[in-house]
């Protein structure tokens, strides 16, 4: 097919939909228009949204094996060749409202030599910024040069996410160098929001891999060698990532070893305090006995002498534990 029909393109609560001008910009499709496709269209869709998801199960634009993967059936990132098209998965980091960073955006592309269609369910921020480019006519001029954009951008995001976690790691470190425990939990969602990352920036990184080795027509050697670029760079990504699981691990290793201190020397001191107050406690519960006999019952003194004696031997126990460095 070398050229599309407009209204094959024409899906009411699309996104986006465009063709790119080769020049870096982007030309509206008309319903009447009759699309030459020297230049790649591109369909950006949200396919929980009801015109969408029929034009993902009917259109004749697409093969059969990716309908349900463009649905929103695939998760993991990967990348699998048709021909001379892609399907590919990826993943974003969250900066839609209510939600955090870890809880990552999956976003679906199929990308032949015409064609480009995209769908997400959550926002995709990484689209929002291309876009932008696009309409200030310095974005993508083809399929090849959209593609690498859109995964620098996301690579971007996640760059700076793993920053972030890198500087709060520091940050917690410095803290326990000054004694301060971190508050409940904080150590912990830490950990796994490093853990999920390298789950899903791990495959991500094999995507650009990938998709930097295949030889594509409509990607030029340039965009190879950027896409190349853009995997090296998540990959050092990836190193920080690791790097930040071990440290937490030493984090909580050390948090557990401040926390057991100091219960050990809560404990030490209880046991001293009743180890000072072991006599006078043995002679209390002697004189409290109820029976006849006591010496100095019957002496108006005996009391206070009694108390006296009570406290030469509690700072006597006292010295004698200072003197052994007990105390």
């Amino acid at each position: 097919m070398n050229v599309i029909e407009g209204k094959a393109l024409q899906v009411s609560d699309a996104i986006v939909a465009c063709q790119f001008d080769g020049k870096g910009g982007v030309i509206a499709i008309e319903d009447k228009d009759v699309i030459n496709c020297e230049r790649h269209c591109w369909l950006h869709l949200n396919y929980t949204q009801r015109q969408s998801a029929d034009w993902l199960q009917h259109t004749p634009l697409i093969p059969d094996a990716v309908r349900d993967a463009l649905a929103g059936d695939s998760m993991r990132p990967r990348v699998t060749r048709l021909g001379d098209g892609f399907m590919i998965v990826l993943r974003s980091v969250n900066h839609n409202a209510d939600s955090r960073p870890d809880q990552l955006v999956a976003m679906r592309v199929f990308i032949n030599d015409k064609l480009i269609v995209s769908t997400r369910r959550r926002k995709v921020y990484a689209i929002d910024e291309v876009l932008t480019d696009l309409q200030n006519g310095n974005g993508p001029v083809d399929g090849g040069s959209w593609l690498v954009d859109v995964c620098d951008a996301l690579t971007d995001h996640a760059s700076e996410f793993i920053e972030e976690m890198h500087d709060k790691i520091i940050a917690l470190e410095d803290a326990l160098m000054d004694q301060q425990v971190p508050a409940r939990g904080e150590l912990a969602l830490l950990r796994k929001q490093l853990i999920v990352m390298r789950r899903y920036m791990a495959p991500q990184r094999d995507v650009y891999a990938r998709l930097a080795s295949e030889k594509l027509p409509w990607m030029s050697d340039d965009d190879r060698r950027r896409m190349q670029d853009v995997a090296d760079r998540l990959g050092r990504g990836l190193d920080d990532l690791n790097a930040g699981v071990a440290r937490t691990g030493i984090l909580a290793d050390e948090v557990a070893s401040l926390l057991a201190e100091s219960m050990n020397r809560r404990t030490y001191t209880m046991s001293l305090m009743a180890m000072i107050f072991l006599p006078a406690t043995f002679l209390t519960g002697l004189f409290g006995v109820n029976l006849g006999g006591i010496p100095g019952g019957s002496w108006p003194h005996g009391f206070t002498m009694f108390c006296g004696l009570l406290l030469v031997m509690v700072l006597g126990v006292a010295l004698w534990l200072k003197r052994r460095n007990w105390l």
